[in-house]
């Protein structure tokens, strides 16, 4: 499976750098309908890391209104939590 196909994106915040720091997990954004073992191999294709475990959330877009009024939604995504062998990194800057 292509790596282009599972990850979005990084999700960089403060508490994913804390993480990342201190227990070796990076937060990914990835397309719905992926599963844990593709989030894990895309990863290790990706990065050449060793990936030990991979959490995986489901979220609900926000309901919004906009400036008139008008009800809207966001998009909805879904967020992996990848915990890689001691050791390991992943340089993202």
């Amino acid at each position: 499976m292509n790596a282009d196909k599972v990850l979005k994106l990084v999700r960089l915040t403060e508490k994913s750098s804390k993480q990342s720091a201190e227990l070796g997990q990076y937060t990914f954004e990835v397309f719905p309908g992926v599963t844990k073992y593709a989030i894990a191999e895309a990863v290790e294709q990706t990065f050449k890391v060793t990936v030990r475990r991979v959490n995986v959330q489901n979220y609900r877009g926000k309901n919004k209104r906009s400036r008139t009024g008008r009800p809207s939604v966001g998009s909805d995504y879904k967020k992996a939590i990848v915990t890689l062998k001691a050791g390991d990194k992943i340089e993202l800057v």
